[in-house]
């Protein structure tokens, strides 16, 4: 984590001094969310939108859910198209459809990774509204519905339904937004979306009240806020299943030892939340060795020999970070492949809200 995060959620005393600066942002948000409100419309696409995102920065796991939620969807016949931001890309012109074949640089890892395990139409635009209407305009007779990969905080987009991730571990650091605490939104915001998913973690009541801390006026009502919104909550697990050579497509079950005995393991990342990785990693019986980049960095071949990593030795990875390193890879590179566990009955549950019918 930056010095910033880990005070954020270590709830460092000093940070009172941007208090004022997150009263200033809580206040400019909403003048947004009200300004964009106004000028958001029912869609005119015929189909619903789901969107979703989070209350925080860092990575609580949307893109998971997005892909499960998508690939649970296909298998009852329903069929999603995507839009996306792109972080970390920058394309020539938006909106952007993306390809199997599309360079990293210009749609970003998210949305490229989506692609790859959905097979669903994808399209990428800052502006959401944008890459909704071209998804609409090229796939209009394959699509049953639109998910948006993040956008909670997009309001400009008209959405049927919200699902906010919240990572079940860190929870919402001191509970002040930005840059005093690491919320884009206060927590009761939670209260207005129709789903609430916890990745890992526990949501039981004590453990949610002891990740917010604020002057003791606020503290009962900020709690009353976070226990009341994730009583509609579900629970998502990430289970680590294979290792899988980015090489040769190499399979190995994550049980046991994948690697010799001795063998010590690189473990690359540049995600929003590195933690969560390193410690599905610290399962297996290897010696680990941690290298952490920027969010959303573009790899390049010279970056790992500055961090000094060997590359005869194992180098385990994300997902997202394996779609930006498939250029230079070799025989050392494994990607992480894990399964994301929706709770029972959530998609049929989803299906049901939006009135949609199964294939």
């Amino acid at each position: 984590m930056t010095f910033l995060e880990t005070a954020w959620y270590e709830k460092a005393g000093w940070l009172i001094i941007l208090w004022p600066i997150s009263i200033l942002f809580r206040l400019l948000a909403l003048c947004r969310r009200r300004l964009q409100q106004i000028s958001s419309r029912p869609s005119h696409i015929n189909v619903p939108i789901v969107v979703v995102g989070n209350i925080s920065v860092g990575g609580t796991g949307k893109t998971p859910v997005v892909i499960a939620l998508a690939k649970n969807l296909k298998s009852l016949g329903i069929n999603p198209g995507i839009i996306s931001r792109g972080y970390g890309g920058s394309a020539a012109a938006y909106p952007l459809i993306v390809n199997s074949d599309c360079e990293v640089s210009a749609c970003g890892d998210e949305a490229l990774l989506i692609r790859d395990k959905t097979n669903c139409p994808v399209v990428v635009d800052p502006d959401r509204t944008a890459a909704i209407n071209l998804l609409m305009q090229k796939f209009r007779e394959e699509i049953d519905l639109v998910i948006s990969d993040d956008g909670l905080q997009h309001y400009k987009l008209y959405r049927d339904l919200e699902i906010a991730v919240v990572d079940g571990n860190r929870l919402f650091g001191n509970g002040l937004c930005l840059p005093a605490g690491p919320l884009r939104e206060p927590v009761s915001r939670l209260l207005e979306v129709d789903h609430i998913i916890v990745n890992g973690g526990s949501n039981d009541k004590e453990n949610i009240s002891g990740h917010v801390s604020r002057k003791p006026a606020q503290t009962s009502s900020a709690n009353n806020f976070i226990e009341c919104a994730l009583a509609k909550g579900h629970k998502m697990v990430l289970k680590p299943t294979f290792l899988i050579n980015l090489l040769s497509g190499e399979r190995r079950p994550f049980l046991g030892a994948p690697f010799n005995i001795g063998n010590t393991i690189q473990a690359v990342s540049a995600i929003g939340n590195p933690e969560r990785f390193y410690a599905l990693l610290e399962r297996l019986p290897h010696q680990m060795v941690r290298f952490s980049f920027p969010d959303h960095h573009l790899y390049r071949e010279e970056d790992f020999e500055a961090k000094g990593i060997d590359m005869k030795q194992p180098i385990v990875m994300t997902e997202k970070d394996a779609v930006k390193c498939r250029d230079f890879a070799n025989s050392s590179f494994w990607v992480l492949e894990v399964s994301v566990d929706l709770p029972n009955g959530f998609t049929e549950n989803l299906v049901g809200q939006l009135n949609l019918e199964k294939g």
